[in-house]
Order: structure tokens, then C-alpha cells, then sequence
């Protein structure tokens, strides 16, 4: 079966700039279909239970790409809640911040990030970063979808 799908990232960031930053470079990169953005650790876990409820407007991401510095809710608590949620606990969440602090890096992989990425800056080095992600996430890992009962391959959905 080769029905092509489309790819959802969630991403958590609350500073504006940033936001532009980061969607500017995957949409260039092509990188996306839909780039959802939230701008805090509450927001992203109220679009997650909307989209655990069905809601259309807000499908389960593919990818979350999440700044550690929030307001409120600071990323390690949200991928702390989000990793308890068994029905969502494997969606891929990929830091992306501003510390290099090693404390940091630690802690959010034993929280369970899928993976760690200081900001780089400019739109040249994020459009980069970006390409990189996409070619890691939805073209050379194998991965399952939470909604059609397929995995990815080369962005192709195929029946398992």
C-alpha cells in the first residue's frame, strides 16, 4: 500500500520569535504538512487530550519538538506527564533549547526524550537542523502511526 500521510509536529515553544524561526525552516525544508504550535506546557497537554478525544483540528502529533524553558509548566514537567500517558507515551519527543547544560541533557533522557538539540542560531543552521530531523524521523526510522495502523518508511505509509 503506498498512501502517502501526512506528518504533524507538535511544537512547544513560547517565545514568538523562535516559533517563526522554527516553522519558517520547516516549511522551507518541506519538512511538514502540519506544524502545530502551542506555547506552553499546558497548552500542549490540553491539544493532546483534544486530540485523544478525536478532535480533527488537532491530530496526534508524529514528532514534538520541545523548548525546556516555559513559562508555567517547564518541558521536563510536560515530558514527564506526557511519558505516564501509556496512550501517548511513544510519540517521539525531540528537545530543542537553548541550554547545553549536561544536567539538562541528562535529565531529559531519563525522561525519556528521544533526542537533544541546542538552538542553533539563524535560519540557515535551523533550516539544516530541520532537513536533519525530517530525514532522521520520517525517512530512515521505521516507525508505527498512532491512527492507521501502519508504519512509515521512506514517508510512505505501508499496511503492516
Amino acid at each position: 500500500m503506498d498512501n502517502m500521510r501526512a506528518v504533524t509536529i507538535l511544537l512547544i515553544e513560547d517565545d514568538p520569535g523562535d516559533q517563526k524561526l522554527i516553522t519558517q525552516s520547516l516549511r522551507a525544508e518541506k519538512v511538514s504538512n502540519h506544524i502545530q504550535v502551542v506555547g506552553s506546557g499546558e497548552a500542549a497537554i490540553e491539544y493532546l487530550t483534544a486530540s485523544l478525544s478525536g478532535d480533527p483540528e488537532k491530530p496526534l502529533p508524529d514528532l514534538i519538538l520541545l523548548d525546556l524553558n516555559l513559562p508555567g509548566m517547564g518541558g521536563k514537567e510536560f515530558l514527564r506527564q506526557l511519558k505516564q500517558n501509556p496512550r501517548i507515551a511513544d510519540i517521539p519527543v525531540v528537545i530543542l533549547t537553548t541550554s547545553d547544560m549536561d544536567r539538562d541533557i541528562l535529565e531529559s533522557y531519563r525522561l525519556q526524550a528521544s533526542g537533544y538539540i541546542k538552538k542553533p542560531c539563524g535560519l540557515a543552521e535551523f533550516q539544516v537542523v530541520m532537513k536533519s530531523l525530517n530525514d532522521y524521523w520520517f525517512v530512515i526510522c521505521k516507525r508505527v502511526t498512532h491512527d492507521t495502523g501502519c508504519a512509515y518508511q521512506a514517508n510512505k505509509c505501508i499496511a503492516r
